[in-house]
Formats: C-alpha cells, sequence, structure tokens
C-alpha cells in the first residue's frame, strides 16, 4: 500500500531548507600558497633555483669572478678544464681558458650579467609599450584600434631576425641598439594579445556596472580590467626573457651583437666555434649556459601559468 503524507494546515508555515552548495569558491592565494605549491613541485624549485643563481652571480661578477676576465696569457691559451693557474695562490681555470688565454669561467660569469640585463630590459620597456597599446585598442576599439592593429600586423608580417639584422646594420652594435631591436621586434605580441583578451573582458557585467556608476576609463581599465590579465601576461613575460636571450646569442653568433672585449654567452659561442674540434670546452659551456637558462624560464613559466590560473589555482592551496 502506498504511503501518504499528511498535508500541512492552513495556517502551518512550511520551511524550506536552502540547497547545499557543493560547488567551493577558489580561496586567494597568499605567499605562503605559493611557497607550497612551489616546494611540492620539484622541476620548478629547480628552475627556480638555478635562475637565483645565475642571476646573483651576475650581480656578483666582481666578488664570484675568480680570474680577471680580461687577463690575457697566450702561455695559457686554449688550456682545458681544471688547468692550475700561473700565479700561486689563484683558483685554476675550472672552465678552462679560451685562444688569448682568458678564463673561460669569468668571462661566463660577466656575461650572464649582458645577457640578463638585456633580457629583462627588453621584456620590461617592450611589455610595457605593447601592453599600453593593447589596453587602448582594447577598450575603446573603432579607429585607434584599426591603426594599432594594421601597424601591429604589417610589422608581424616581417621576419624578426631581418629586420633585427637590418636595424643594427644600420645603427651599428651596441648594447642600447641591440634593447631598441629587441623591443621593436617583440612588442606586438604583448599588444596582440592583451588587445584580444580586453574584448572578452569589456563585455563582462563587472566591468558594465564600474562604468554604470561613472567610473573613468582610466579607473576601468587599471582597476578592474588590467589585474584580470596579470595572469597571462606574467607567463607571457617569462617565456619572453628566454626568448630575448636566444635572440641576443644569435645576434651575438653573427657579429652584430656584444663587441669584443666585453663578454656574452652568443659571443663567446661564437669566437670559440674555430675550436671546437681541439678546445670543445669553449662552445660547451656557453651552449649549456644558454640551454639550461633559456629551459628554467620555460619550466618556470608553466608553473606561474598553472599556479596563478583562475580556474585551477584553488587545487594549490
Amino acid at each position: 500500500m502506498a504511503e501518504t503524507f499528511p498535508l500541512a494546515k492552513p495556517d502551518q508555515q512550511v520551511v524550506v531548507s536552502e540547497p547545499i552548495n557543493d560547488v567551493s569558491e577558489s580561496a586567494h592565494l597568499t605567499f605562503g600558497d605559493y611557497f607550497r605549491a612551489l616546494v611540492a613541485d620539484r622541476v620548478a624549485l629547480v628552475a627556480l633555483s638555478f635562475i637565483l643563481v645565475v642571476i646573483c652571480g651576475s650581480i656578483g661578477a666582481n666578488v664570484v669572478s675568480p680570474h680577471d676576465p680580461y687577463e690575457q696569457s697566450i702561455r695559457m691559451r686554449n688550456k682545458p678544464p681544471g688547468t692550475a693557474a700561473l700565479q700561486e695562490g689563484k683558483l685554476p681555470h675550472v672552465l678552462g681558458t679560451d685562444a688569448l688565454g682568458r678564463d673561460s669561467f669569468s668571462r661566463l660569469i660577466f656575461g650572464s650579467r649582458i645577457s640578463l640585463t638585456i633580457g629583462f630590459a627588453t621584456v620590461l620597456i617592450s611589455g610595457t609599450l605593447g601592453v599600453t597599446l593593447g589596453l587602448l585598442a582594447g577598450f575603446y576599439r573603432g579607429g585607434l584600434e584599426d591603426i594599432i592593429m594594421r601597424v601591429v600586423d604589417l610589422q608581424m608580417s616581417l621576419p624578426g631576425l631581418l629586420m633585427a639584422l637590418f636595424v643594427l646594420f644600420a645603427l651599428g652594435p651596441g648594447f642600447q641598439n641591440l634593447i631598441l631591436v629587441m623591443v621593436v621586434t617583440r612588442w606586438m605580441v604583448y599588444c596582440r594579445i592583451t588587445r584580444s583578451m580586453m574584448l572578452s573582458l569589456r563585455e563582462q557585467p563587472y566591468v558594465e556596472a564600474a562604468r554604470t556608476l561613472g567610473c573613468s576609463d582610466r579607473r576601468v581599465i587599471l582597476r578592474h580590467m588590467l589585474p584580470n590579465l596579470m595572469s597571462p601576461l606574467m607567463v607571457l613575460a617569462t617565456l619572453e626573457i628566454s626568448t630575448m636571450m636566444l635572440a641576443l646569442a644569435s645576434l651575438d653568433y653573427l657579429g652584430l651583437g656584444i663587441q669584443p672585449p666585453d663578454s656574452s654567452w652568443g659571443l663567446m659561442l661564437a669566437q670559440g666555434k674555430e675550436y671546437i674540434t681541439s678546445a670543445w670546452w669553449l662552445v660547451t659551456f656557453p651552449g649549456l649556459a644558454i640551454l639550461l637558462t633559456a629551459l628554467s624560464f620555460n619550466v618556470l613559466a608553466t608553473w606561474v601559468r598553472a599556479v596563478t590560473d583562475p580556474v585551477n589555482g584553488w587545487r594549490w592551496v
């Protein structure tokens, strides 16, 4: 027999419980959460540790370097790694010497200073320029967007390396010219990505609500829209550092980058290629430095993308 339930009386108040929400809100990650996520990812921790070692070594190159990177000695030319120094009391040449008798390890440390400086400076300048133009193009649309994006399309249709070679051939190689060339050839990447994300953000309800409340365009862009772009922009900037270092090494190898007597990893490769069969260490260690640094930045960018993801970031809490 079917079970019956008594009906509620007209004056009886029926209380309906609220449904249980099983979807938990994503928590805001703190510095401790990021640290625990970094410790949990052994590969990212090793990559970050290597990057910090390279940065600290480049900053304190004058203290860390065992020898003067510009000191030449014909008697010590092309000596293998571990060769003892001529002067007593000095450390041996850990990574050998080059064709002019200069210590390769000291030149590698001083070369990291130039490579990292150009990489970080280029990302900072090109990122600021590209993000600013992308914000304006994605927010205001219209004729301003058409002008900016047509310039972006025109410049991206040209080979970046060919443009860099043309500019450096006209202006001449140099530290400032290298930064200028890198900025000119890479700002479009930031602009295009920022503009594409702005097109979706400008239709969000919170943006419409902010504009309805009378917020200025500057406040809407900087306070409500730009923070939502920081996660992908941080990933892009981390990847671009390794890209700039590889591009600098290519220009140095072609002879249009850093000029002697200064040292950079790409220049060390270019100078050591003539002795690759007799002095393998001249190209091996600079090549490993470029490889490991670029790989570390790529691994770190992958970790940053996973941790700052607004959908799956709560998994790291």
